[in-house]
């Protein structure tokens, strides 16, 4: 493999930037006075500096995330046999390469920004046949919604363990939990995301046939129903705060994230 083919491109350092040029921002000036111990926040009191911050710093750093998820299925696929995805270039993590302008980029940040649902966004093609073996297959679907859960634990310990802000503090909450609902979402043994993927080698050709004519508009139903019926959003973000309360997360801080972020609602 060229050296080139893993070497990260301009535009995701030009995300990287995005992202931290929000931390910063939220790092100088919070959206809101917030207190940590007692998670008090005066929301009347609305600083559009540190809200500008939480725009970037949630949009860009979702949009780095993505990168890493679709980057963790290739660079699985390419050790365990398919390395078409080089020549692909799945594995500069150009983001550009993993998805369509529309539908995987604006649509699932629209929906992120509306309803704080953090929808799968781009997608890489694999040549399964080319796979070793069927275990091999399932840790390529498997890569994708595990880099969201690394990335959602290793801020969440960030925040726990180095002293920073309130306004990053809550930033990074917040991003740190959408993380983790996208590991929970994309888990999900729903054809068409990553945990039915997972499980797809190990089916009968019936049940295979069936999930690959479920799989266009499967996962379409799913995110309806998050957004139609509120006892299934609760139901994944309490399974979210699970896992976000048990590696150390401040549940106090996300909710003031999501509504400095979401700053049009609140």
């Amino acid at each position: 493999m060229h050296r080139s083919a893993t070497r990260p491109s301009p535009l995701f350092y030009g995300l990287l930037a995005v992202t931290v040029a929000g931390g910063v921002l939220m790092a100088l000036q919070s959206p809101f006075p917030f207190d940590e111990l007692t998670g008090r926040v005066f929301i009347g009191d609305r600083n559009w500096t540190g809200t500008a911050g939480a725009v970037l710093l949630i949009l860009g750093g979702w949009a780095v995330s993505l990168v890493f998820h679709e980057f963790g299925h290739a660079i699985v696929a390419y050790r365990g046999g398919d390395h078409e995805v080089a020549a692909k270039g799945y594995l500069s993590m150009d983001i550009r390469k993993y998805t369509d302008p529309v539908f995987s980029i604006l649509i699932p940040l629209l929906i992120l920004a509306i309803g704080g649902i953090p929808l799968p966004g781009g997608a890489v093609w694999i040549n399964r046949w080319a796979l070793r073996s069927r275990s091999v297959s399932s840790w390529v679907s498997l890569a994708g919604p595990l880099s969201n859960l690394a990335l959602g634990i290793v801020l969440t310990i960030s925040v726990a363990l180095i002293p920073m802000p309130a306004g990053l503090v809550i930033g990074l909450s917040y991003l740190a939990s959408l993380q983790i609902l996208a590991f929970v979402i994309n888990i999900l043994p729903v054809p068409g995301l990553d945990g039915y993927g997972a499980i797809e080698p190990y089916l009968s050709p019936q049940a295979r046939e069936f999930g690959a004519k479920a799989r266009p508009w499967a996962p379409l139903v799913l995110f309806a129903l998050i957004l139609a019926v509120p006892a299934v959003g609760s139901a994944l973000w309490d399974l979210t705060a699970l896992v976000f309360d048990a590696v150390g997360g401040n549940s106090n801080a996300s909710t003031v994230g999501q509504i400095a972020f979401q700053f049009w609602r609140y």
